[in-house]
């Protein structure tokens, strides 16, 4: 890596002690990385805000600077005016805003804000630029969006609205990356799009999450999980040594850094930096 490209982390908010306890266990070890920031989900699927709060005071207490997912889907402008005071008041000073899921248990009331665009003017509206505001782009388009096309302009309206940087969905073909980045290169934005890292550790697990969210997994990487069974071992060993040579094509070629999907564990991703000198 050289100076300007960072490591950035995601975890989750812990739904009980002992996943607490990984948590902090992970982050612990993972701050040797030095990242950038540290990113906090809401959770997938639109399940419930809480914990959250938590999670972003708990590693700040560790001294990460932390960067909580923000989704407007379900929340009134009131909602979320209310989260960003608290988050200013806590010192938070980045922000990942999203569209998102609608949480759980919220009816038909999709909120007052309905695209991520939305939000990014709605912070930028009122906070001017206390945030360094992260969006999210899919380079292999998200599976809602009605064409290639359509999922671009989307993205050019979240940086037109004041987005400072971008995250992947996660990829195994770095050619959609770059194709991607060329893409908003041509619409004449500049903004760092930073590509998001899974790593592999369990193959129904990963290909779950595919599923759901249009990652492809290539033909030849599905054949050799498939073939490994239930051996364990060998798929962590195929998976560190896949993610750690596709994030040094990444870096290579000028990506301007990398944000790993920790899944609050640390092994794969603390291996894969060690392959690559990052320490």
């Amino acid at each position: 890596m050289n100076p300007a490209q960072t490591v950035s982390l995601e975890y989750y908010p812990p739904r009980d002690i002992a996943a607490q306890e990984r948590l902090v266990r992970s982050a612990k070890r993972l701050s040797a990385l030095n990242p950038a920031y540290v990113s906090v989900t809401f959770g997938a699927g639109g399940s419930t805000r809480a914990g959250t709060v938590d999670t972003v005071q708990m590693l700040q207490n560790l001294g990460s600077e932390v960067a909580p997912h923000l989704s407007c889907m379900g929340a009134s402008r009131a909602d979320l005016q209310a989260i960003l005071d608290d988050y200013q008041a806590r010192g938070i000073r980045r922000l990942v805003a999203l569209r998102g899921d609608m949480p759980s248990g919220m009816g038909g009331d999709t909120g007052d804000l309905h695209h991520a665009s939305e939000l990014v003017a709605f912070v930028r509206e009122r906070y001017g630029d206390q945030f360094h505001i992260e969006v999210a782009a899919y380079p292999e388009m998200h599976p809602q969006a009605q064409s290639s096309e359509h999922d671009l302009q989307h993205f050019v309206d979240k940086v037109r609205a004041g987005a400072d940087g971008a995250i992947t969905q996660y990829f195994y073909n770095p050619d959609a990356y770059f194709h991607f980045v060329d893409r908003v290169r041509a619409r004449g934005l500049d903004i760092p799009v930073t590509p998001g890292i899974m790593p592999i550790t369990n193959y129904t697990q990963l290909a779950r999450f595919s599923e759901m969210c249009g990652a492809e997994i290539p033909r030849w990487m599905r054949l050799r999980l498939q073939g490994f069974g239930d051996d364990k071992a060998s798929i962590r060993a195929f998976g560190v040594d896949v993610v750690t040579q596709l994030v040094a094509q990444l870096l290579e070629q000028d990506a301007p850094g990398v944000h790993f999907y920790t899944l609050n564990h640390a092994d794969a991703v603390a291996q894969i930096c060690a392959n690559l000198g990052v320490r």
